[in-house]
């Protein structure tokens, strides 16, 4: 049984293993040998944001756990997007392991996310997706999300387009 919970300070290297490797699997493709290692050494490890925020108030982290494994998780932030509506909050990622696709984690993991920034008092949550992500681009266009804008999204030195994406809450 798959169950969910607020991630803590102590899950970081799980919760750092776990994410690089699904970003590798469903990125790693997309660019050079030199610019996924130069993302990767930005992105991840004992220092890396997704490491350092745990247990930050204001960016919240939580797991999907399957088997006493993180399999899963989301990560809701105060907004980096310019021009992000004053009180909106952002999806900054939602991970969820090959191995559980179709389960109903990202649902699960998703509607925590809607609702923690309804309860916040959020007027929106906002999203980037790369522009050939067409599984998560089509899952978010099932909640409702709607594309607003585009942003230049770095991975070493190529540049990647993703899609900004609004909910209306």
């Amino acid at each position: 049984m798959i169950a969910y919970r607020d991630a803590m300070p102590s899950d970081g290297p799980e919760l750092d293993a776990m994410a690089q490797a699904i970003w590798l699997e469903t990125f790693g493709h997309s660019a050079s040998p030199e610019n996924v290692a130069a993302y990767l050494a930005h992105a991840y490890g004992p220092e890396s944001p997704l490491v350092r925020e745990l247990g930050d108030p204001e960016r919240r982290t939580h797991l999907a756990i399957d088997d006493g494994r993180i399999i899963g998780y989301t990560k809701l932030i105060p907004p980096w997007l310019a021009d992000a509506e004053p009180g909106a909050l952002q999806l900054s990622q939602i991970y969820v392991a090959s191995s559980h696709h179709g389960r109903g984690v990202a649902g699960m993991l998703m509607d925590w996310t809607i609702a923690t920034a309804r309860a916040s008092g959020a007027p929106a949550l906002l999203l980037t997706v790369w522009e050939n992500n067409h599984r998560a681009r089509r899952f978010y266009a099932r909640l409702g999300f709607v594309h607003i804008g585009d942003y230049a999204f770095p991975v070493g030195d190529q540049i990647d387009t993703d899609h900004i994406m609004r909910l209306a809450l």
